[in-house]
C-alpha cells in the first residue's frame, strides 16, 4: 500500500526496525553510526530545552539507552554538566550501547536513584525503546513514576516510555515528556492519543538511512499539500457543476446543527446547498439561510418520519453528496427514516450525530449493503454506541476502533480529536496533526461535515474529501481563534475561516 504524496509517512515500531536492518545489512550503513546520528540529535533537542543547567540522562539497557550515552558524550564534551543513570547494571548493555558506554568521558553511569532528579534543569528519557508494548515493569514503571514526579521537563528519545509506538496506547505508567526526539521518521503513536499527549512536540531526527527502505507504511499525517486536488471554481462553472450538497435534518429545537452544515458546505464552495427538514420549521431556516434552498418533509410533531423517506429521496435526485444527521433527534421516528434513508441514498453520503445514533445496535450489518461512498463522523461517544463499548475504551484504543470500524463498515471513518483520525476500509489511516484547541465548541462537527459533503459534491474520492476536510477545518479552528482566542472560538467563527483555511 502506497501513501498519497500528500501525506508524511509514520513507521510502525516492526516497520521501524526492518528499515534499521535493511539499511545496515542491504546499504552497508555502520549501525554504529546510525546510533551516533540519532544521539546527535537528541543532544540538539536536549540543549533547546535546557540551553544551562545539570542534565540528567536516564538510560535502559537497550538502544534506547545507547542514544542517550551518545547524547551524553556530546553534551559534556560541550561543557555541560551531565549525569548519567542507569536503571540496569552497565554489564547488561550490549553490541552499540556498549561501545558508545566506553566512549563516554568523565563520570561514569551510576545507578537510578529518584533524589538523583532533584535539582536537574532537564530529564532524558532513554529507558524504553519503540519495540516494547504493553504496561512497563519493574523496575521501569517506578523510575517512569520518578520522573513524572520531578519538576525538570523531560526529552524522550524516539518515543516516551510506555507509549506504544504503534498505536500511542498506553497500558500502564508512561512518561509525560515536553518534547520527542523522534529517529528517521515519526511514530503513530506519537500522533494518536493517548501517546500523543505524552510525546510534546516531536522533532525528526535524520540519522543516515538512505532513501528506498523497503517498508510501506500505511498510516501518515495529512499535511497541506491534501488541498491542492481541490476543485476550485473556474469561468466554466455554474451553481451545479461547484457542487450539489443536500442536507437531511433538523428537528423541534435542533435547527442549529443543520443550518451550520449547510453554511460551511457553502463556504466551501458547494454551489448549490439544500436543507430538507420538517417543513413546519421552514421559517427559522429561512431567516438563517438566505442562500441555501429548504425542502419541507413530512414530520411528527415536528421530527421527521419514515413517510418522510419517498419525499426526502426525491428531493435529493440532483445531488452530488448528501449530509444526514445533524439536528435529526433520537425519536423512534426520526431513526427509523434515517436507517431507510441510509440504505437508498445513491450518491456519496456523509453521516453525522443523530444519523450516527440511528445505526447503533444495527451496526455494521446494514452498512456493507450501501454501494456508494460513504464516510461517518464520529467522537468517541458515538463511535462506542456503533460498536458497543465505551467511550472510555474508544479513547483507550484509538486507532484499533477506527480501524475496526472501517473495516466492518466498508466506510471511510473520522474519529473526530484532536488527533483525529481517517481510516480506510484498507486500513490505511491518515492522522491530522490538530492544535486547534478553539475547535472543541458546539456546532464545529456540524461545520466538518458540511465541509466533507462540499469536497465530495466536488468530486473528490471519499478518503481524499475526508482528509482534506479535516486539514481545513484545522486550519479555520486556528485562523478563527486568531481574533478571539481558542476560548472565544464559536462555530460561525470556523464557517467565516473556511474560505481562507481551503485557500493554496
Amino acid at each position: 500500500m502506497s501513501l498519497p504524496r500528500w501525506m508524511e509517512p509514520l513507521l510502525e515500531a516492526a516497520q521501524m526496525r526492518a528499515t534499521d536492518e535493511w539499511a545496515i545489512k542491504t546499504k552497508g550503513v555502520p549501525s554504529l553510526d546510525l546510533m551516533e546520528r540519532a544521539g546527535e540529535g537528541l543532544a540538539r533537542v536536549i540543549a533547546q530545552r535546557a540551553p544551562a543547567g545539570r542534565i540528567a540522562i536516564v538510560c535502559g539497557k537497550g538502544n534506547n539507552g545507547g542514544d542517550g550515552l551518545v547524547a551524553a558524550r556530546l553534551l559534556r564534551g560541550a561543557g555541560r554538566e551531565v549525569e548519567v543513570l542507569t536503571v540496569w547494571a552497565t554489564e547488561h548493555l550490549q553490541g552499540d550501547a556498549a561501545a558508545h558506554l566506553e566512549r563516554l568521558p568523565g563520570d561514569p553511569p551510576v545507578p537510578f536513584a529518584a533524589e538523583r532528579l532533584d535539582g536537574a534543569h532537564a530529564l532524558v528519557d532513554a529507558l524504553l525503546g519503540t519495540g516494547t508494548t504493553g504496561a512497563p515493569r519493574e523496575p521501569a514503571a517506578g523510575v517512569i513514576e520518578a520522573m513524572n514526579a520531578a519538576k525538570a521537563p523531560v526529552v524522550a528519545a524516539d518515543v516516551p516510555s510506555g507509549v506504544d509506538a504503534s498505536t500511542g496506547e498506553v497500558a500502564g505508567a508512561a512518561v509525560r515528556a515536553v518534547a520527542t526526539a523522534t529517529f528517521h521518521r515519526a511514530k503513530p503513536g506519537l500522533w494518536i492519543r493517548p501517546g500523543k499527549a505524552h510525546a510534546g512536540d516531536v522533532e525528526v531526527i535524520e540519522i543516515g538511512i538512505p532513501r528506498g527502505a523497503p517498508a510501506k507504511p500505511d498510516t501518515g499525517v495529512i499535511t497541506d499539500g491534501v488541498l491542492a486536488d481541490v476543485p476550485r471554481r473556474g469561468a466554466d462553472s455554474t451553481k451545479f457543476t461547484s457542487g450539489n450538497v443536500f442536507v437531511i435534518g433538523g428537528s423541534g429545537g435542533l435547527t442549529g446543527a443543520p443550518a451550520m452544515a449547510a453554511l460551511a458546505a457553502m463556504r466551501s464552495g458547494a454551489g448549490y446547498v439544500t436543507v430538507g427538514a420538517p417543513r413546519e420549521l421552514e421559517a427559522p431556516f429561512s431567516v438563517r439561510l438566505l442562500e441555501a434552498m429548504f425542502f419541507g418533509l413530512p414530520s411528527d410533531d415536528r421530527m421527521l418520519s419514515p413517510e418522510a423517506v419517498e419525499p426526502a429521496l426525491k428531493g435529493i435526485r440532483r445531488a452530488d453528496a448528501v449530509v444526514l444527521g445533524p439536528g435529526l433527534g433520537r425519536g423512534d421516528g426520526a431513526q427509523a427514516f434515517a436507517r431507510e434513508m441510509f440504505e437508498r441514498i445513491d450518491v456519496p453520503l456523509v453521516i453525522d450525530a443523530d444519523g450516527l445514533n440511528a445505526l447503533a445496535g444495527v451496526f455494521p450489518e446494514d452498512l456493507p449493503q450501501r454501494r456508494w461512498p460513504t464516510v461517518l463522523t464520529p467522537h468517541a461517544g458515538e463511535l462506542g454506541r456503533l460498536l458497543g463499548v465505551e467511550s472510555e475504551d474508544v479513547e483507550r484504543r484509538r486507532l484499533h476502533h477506527a480501524r475496526a470500524a472501517a473495516s466492518q463498515s466498508r466506510a471511510i471513518v473520522v474519529l473526530k480529536g484532536d488527533d483525529t483520525l481517517v481510516c480506510s476500509p484498507n486500513g490505511r489511516v491518515a492522522i491530522s496533526r490538530g492544535g486547534a484547541p478553539g475547535l472543541a465548541t458546539a456546532g464545529t462537527g456540524d461545520v466538518l461535515s458540511g465541509l466533507t459533503g462540499a469536497l465530495l459534491a466536488k468530486g473528490l474520492p471519499p478518503a481524499h474529501a475526508a482528509c482534506a476536510a479535516v486539514f481545513a477545518h484545522v486550519r479555520a479552528g486556528r485562523l478563527a481563534a486568531e481574533p478571539h482566542g481558542p476560548d472565544g472560538v464559536i462555530a460561525s467563527d470556523v464557517i467565516a475561516a473556511l474560505p481562507a483555511a481551503l485557500a493554496l
